[in-house]
């Protein structure tokens, strides 16, 4: 059974495969957009001369992908991106962001606001879960781009090399929030804070905001997930995300305490994980006091 929700007749593999041909067949980049995308691509070539690295990134791939999740990403959930001068060009950091929407188009977005929207374009290097690299299709396709199995030694070894990460603090339970939960945090990890003083990079809090009505009617069957070794397993009537309008919000770098270590007590590193979190969740707070209505023009 497990095998076969793998396949490539997977649900989640055939959305993909779905909206990459909705993107194709609904939107047509303007000239400007095309040559906004020329620009990224020409920029890209410059950052990565070799085209490739040891975790998988394939930049041929990654600029082809980028050209039908960019219309997704401006026409269909018109993602607006704050606060992207606090984005410096010459540092690397640990980006930290609330996780929701069921499936992980949370994270495809903000990898496309941080090669679209910050200058110069950067590919932001997703952390995953090791059930996600295992998928089929999928799995091969966000390495391809960018993303690497989330561990200890991948996040240093790019964080040395001056790559930037994404990494959801809740894990799978940011994504797997019932309705009454949307946008109420979940708590914490503490190793992307040790991750941090391990290199000294500094954490880039985001806030995503709209993600969770892409979805806004969904049962988790969790005792079937279980039975199926699945980490989660969300249903909800509608396959196809919503067009829900999207707004990314960078928040102003967190400098990791410089008389804590990567080893230091959790206690310790409870308190300042704690303090991100709590900036996060204010974030949040100040996004969706200024978010736009679902069916919003623009």
């Amino acid at each position: 059974m497990k095998s076969e929700l793998f396949s490539y007749n997977c649900p989640m593999i055939q959305q993909l495969k779905a909206l990459k041909h909705l993107s194709k067949a609904c939107f047509t980049l303007s000239k400007s957009d095309k040559q906004k995308l020329k620009k990224i691509e020409d920029s890209l070539d410059q950052r990565y001369p070799s085209g490739s690295d040891a975790w998988g990134l394939k930049l041929d791939r990654a600029k082809n992908s980028l050209e039908w999740i960019y219309p997704f990403y401006k026409h269909y959930f018109r993602v607006r991106a704050f606060g992207t001068h606090n984005v410096k060009p010459e540092s690397a950091y640990i980006v930290v962001s609330n996780h929701s929407g069921q499936i992980a188009i949370d994270g495809m977005l903000i990898s496309t606001c941080f090669v679209s929207d910050v200058e110069p374009p950067r590919i932001l290097r997703a952390m995953v879960d090791r059930f996600f690299t295992a998928i089929p299709f999928l799995g091969p396709w966000a390495a391809e781009g960018g993303a690497v199995l989330g561990d200890r030694q991948n996040c240093i070894g790019l964080l040395k090399r001056n790559e930037s990460v994404l990494v959801f603090p809740e894990g799978v339970e940011g994504i797997t929030k019932s309705p009454k939960d949307f946008y109420q945090l979940r708590p914490f990890t503490h190793g992307f804070y040790r991750m941090a003083l391990a290199t000294n990079t500094p954490i880039l809090p985001i806030s995503v905001i709209g993600a969770e009505e892409f979805y806004p009617y969904v049962f988790h069957a969790r005792s079937l997930a279980k039975k199926l070794g699945l980490p989660a397993l969300p249903l909800s009537p509608n396959l196809i995300p919503l067009p829900s309008p999207v707004d990314i919000w960078i928040g102003e770098p967190i400098y990791p305490k410089d008389h804590l270590f990567a080893d230091s007590p959790d206690k310790e590193i409870s308190e300042e994980v704690y303090k991100v979190e709590k900036i996060i969740k204010e974030m949040i707070k100040h996004g969706l006091e200024n978010r736009r209505a679902f069916w919003a023009a623009t």
